[in-house]
């Protein structure tokens, strides 16, 4: 059977689409309220015990991370699986079945983990908070979209595995492995028969728990927003632009380079603490290293558009994905620098590191999402874009929330650094903490109003969304690369 007589099942990656939609607005929503917390304390009692910004904070980093970016990865995994595979779910009704549970066990899931956040359960580890039950329920939904992946790789018509498949597979794996080892944990109401239900305590004690919580938490980053975003950007690039990937050895270099370096490179978020002073020299190397296949795949991923640059005129979603790009080199060689032992002692626990954080977030995973979601618009609606203006005016006021965002912590960072260093000429410390809070006032009021930018431009993304799905012009065809939109 060739290709063109093939009819795709999109019915789970709409499904995908929608939550991501929702886990997004609802993230940035909360983000955006956080920021403003911190710039003006009084709005953390707005809420009684539930608006403080302890209790919120959770909630926006797993509603991103675990929301936003996996329901935009699996979006992309059931639209372009299928494709690049030459199968569709059409023809095979149980892997047509396990996405459906994919979708719906990970909904519970969500609904689950806002519940109990929002309730202040949680394991008390940066992404990983989710209580014991819960992480179970991790697990289930993990191997579904394993089974998912590598049966739809058992029945493909298509022999060559597509390079973005392999940054599937890889962030597939390393999450798995580090996701469990990570949660290892005993409940201890099971144990002693006393105590909360929900309660347990990490099989880890002291400094092993802390370099295990970071050879995860570190990694979290790495297999979510670095190689699953890869994956979806090593094909709607292509795609959208009509133009070959500029160089397909250099992806292989990339990948194996980033699989074998980025896993070590957890240990640069200890340094300075009481782990053993190799595992953070450890990591402080191999996370200099990691600029080579960071630049190498966003190298990459920028060439490809060699001799088409007119298209950044023409095309906003070439825009986005340019500009992710560009961002992906940023942060890659951002936080290397940050690893640097003597960099690390001045912006370790400093708003720098949020602006490093957020620049990768926003700009490289955000951008990719959504040009992702643009290009397959027409294709699984069969309708244009709604508006072409609409993603013009959103990509820019998105660009320069970014902007602010980052260029006001990066500020902030630097000045809480120097200030928490200076001493007088006796040895004393020349400021107190309240100083830097007073100090860094109105660059926190400059990031909340970044992030409320870049809200109204995610809002505006939904609107064009769904004006494209219910009011847009039909097309009769598939579009073969440029996404076809309204004025």
């Amino acid at each position: 059977m060739q290709e063109k007589s093939l009819q795709y099942d999109y019915s789970i990656a709409k499904l995908f689409l929608y939550s991501m939609l929702v886990f997004g607005f609802i993230g940035m929503l909360i983000g955006v309220v956080l920021a403003l917390q911190l710039a003006f304390p009084s709005l953390n009692y707005i809420a009684g015990e539930y608006g403080i910004f302890g209790r919120l904070r959770p909630l926006h980093t797993n509603g991103i991370i675990y929301g936003f970016t996996i329901s935009g990865i699996w979006c992309a995994w059931y639209y372009l699986g299928q494709r690049v595979l030459k199968i569709t779910y059409f023809e095979h009704p149980f892997l047509r079945f396990i996405g459906f549970l994919h979708f719906w066990s990970y909904i519970v899931l969500m609904i689950l983990a806002v519940l109990t956040l929002f309730g202040g359960l949680t394991q008390s580890k940066e992404y990983a908070e989710l209580i014991w039950p819960l992480d179970l329920l991790v697990v289930l939904v993990w191997v579904l979209w394993g089974i998912s992946l590598f049966g739809s790789m058992g029945v493909r018509r298509e022999k060559t595995i597509y390079i973005s498949l392999w940054y599937f597979i890889a962030t597939f794996t390393a999450i798995a492995v580090l996701y469990i080892f990570n949660n290892l944990a005993i409940p201890t109401y099971l144990v002693t028969g006393v105590g909360s239900l929900w309660h347990s305590i990490s099989l880890y004690a002291g400094s092993n728990d802390a370099m295990v919580q970071w050879w995860w938490g570190h990694n979290a980053v790495a297999f979510v927003f670095t190689s699953g975003i890869i994956a979806i950007i090593y094909y709607f690039l292509p795609k959208e632009s009509g133009q070959p990937i500029f160089s397909y050895k250099l992806t292989l270099f990339s990948f194996w380079s980033l699989m074998f370096v980025y896993i070590w490179a957890g240990g640069h978020h200890v340094i300075y603490s009481t782990v053993p002073d190799w595992v953070q020299t450890l990591g402080s190397i191999f996370s200099v290293i990691l600029i080579l296949p960071s630049w190498g795949t966003a190298i990459n991923m920028l060439l490809t558009m060699r001799g088409q640059w007119h298209q950044l005129k023409e095309s906003p979603l070439i825009k986005f994905l340019v500009l992710a790009s560009t961002f992906y080199m940023l942060a890659t060689l951002e936080g290397p620098i940050q690893s640097i032992k003597s960099v690390n002692a001045l912006a370790h626990f400093t708003d720098w590191i949020i602006g490093h954080v957020h620049d990768a977030a926003l700009g490289w995973v955000g951008f990719t999402i959504i040009a992702a979601t643009y290009h397959m618009l027409p294709r699984i609606f069969k309708r244009e874009i709604y508006s072409k203006k609409i993603i013009e005016i959103q990509f820019w006021i998105m660009t320069i929330g970014i902007i602010l965002y980052f260029s006001s912590m990066w500020i902030a960072g630097i000045t809480q650094g120097m200030m928490w260093r200076d001493v007088d000429q006796y040895g004393n410390l020349t400021y107190q903490f309240i100083d830097t809070v007073t100090k860094l006032h109105p660059y926190y009021v400059i990031r909340g109003i970044g992030g409320a930018m870049y809200l109204i431009g995610f809002m505006m993304f939904i609107y064009n969304v769904f004006m494209s799905i219910t009011a847009a012009k039909k097309i009769e065809r598939e579009p073969n690369y440029a996404s076809p939109m309204g004025a």
